[in-house]
């Protein structure tokens, strides 16, 4: 009897082999590249809350007003491809019902048009492509990629510079669960701006180069763990001006003690968060096991067979043919 092998069984074997070496590929290789910060974002994020502003008309603060933050985010993808960074451009708008609706942002209280350039793995700040301000940091606008249960430097746009935001467990959002941070900002001199002596307690000087000044009652965000989305925001930003060299605030510009997403806001950043971590997770963990289980179960099966091959009877070579009796001629 001879083996022989069938090709059904070559075929799972070599099956099984390459579902096996294609599981770890996927997750240590492919999953990492696709864990990247978009170059063509284009995304708009709305804070609303209560506080007090300065009316420009009237000339003094005016409290308990109604206070919408408007950030919108958009790739710039040439300068992305250029540069092999992502590259935003972000702008912010400051408004009150008295600005609002608005045909030129450049009529809200406060418009701030900046660009952030990043690492598009790392989320770090890259220094590129017109940047402004110069960013640093871990995190700004959202957190990277893989989030850990630790303390994260976060760029603070108002402030000029990072501060500390610490761990402070999960919270839901939306019913979605993610990783809450919070931290705040002592009052810190910002810089100068020159306005009416009488604004800063000083009425016979006409004009005065005042200090302003920055604190935040508190930062909140609540941050999707797998790619470092913000699923929810709140910030209690107060700045104020003082006279020159002045120990105590002469005039507020604005104080809110929270500012936060709107519901839709919140339920645009969770649907996006889903989604795109659900990617994520399909290229890194579910289908990394289910090749590694259905490669190694075609492997061993197709190994079991040819193994075993199938067992044929040998065919008698010529030599091996025994002497039969040759039939006798008769006359």
């Amino acid at each position: 009897m001879r083996r022989t092998t069938s090709p059904f069984s070559l075929v799972l074997l070599g099956l099984g082999t390459f579902l096996l070496v294609l599981a770890p590929l996927l997750a240590w290789y492919v999953e990492p590249r696709a864990a990247v910060n978009p170059i063509d974002i284009d995304t708009t994020a709305v804070y609303t809350g209560k506080g007090s502003v300065f009316d420009t008309d009237r000339i003094e603060t005016v409290p308990d007003r109604k206070i919408t933050v408007t950030q919108r985010v958009r790739g710039n993808v040439e300068d992305s491809e250029r540069s092999g960074k992502t590259v935003w451009d972000v702008t912010t708008t400051v408004d009150t019902d008295k600005s609002l609706p608005a045909a030129d942002p450049h009529d809200a209280l406060e418009f701030i048009p900046h660009r952030w350039v990043m690492d598009r793995k790392t989320t770090r700040p890259a220094h590129c492509c017109g940047e402004k301000p110069y960013i640093e940091g871990e995190a700004y606008l959202k957190f990277p990629f893989d989030v850990r249960k630790r303390s994260y430097q976060w760029w603070d746009n108002s402030l000029g510079d990072t501060i500390v935001l610490r761990y402070r467990g999960t919270e839901k959002v939306q019913g979605y669960t993610g990783y809450r941070f919070t931290g705040s900002v002592p009052p810190t001199r910002t810089g100068t701006r020159m306005v009416p002596g009488s604004i800063v307690d000083q009425p016979k000087r006409p004009q005065v180069l005042a200090e302003e000044w920055y604190s935040n009652h508190g930062f909140e965000l609540v941050v999707d763990q797998a790619t470092g989305r913000v699923l929810y925001a709140q910030t209690g930003p107060r700045r104020t001006l003082r006279a020159p060299g002045g120990k105590k605030d002469a005039a507020v510009l604005l104080d809110s003690r929270k500012i936060s997403f709107t519901t839709e806001t919140q339920k645009e950043a969770v649907r996006q968060a889903e989604r795109d971590s659900g990617q994520l997770r399909l290229i890194g963990v579910t289908l990394p096991i289910g090749a590694a289980v259905a490669g190694f179960v075609l492997a061993v099966l197709g190994g079991v067979l040819v193994a075993r091959g199938r067992k044929e009877p040998e065919q008698p070579t010529p030599s091996e043919t025994p002497d039969t009796p040759q039939p006798t001629l008769t006359m």
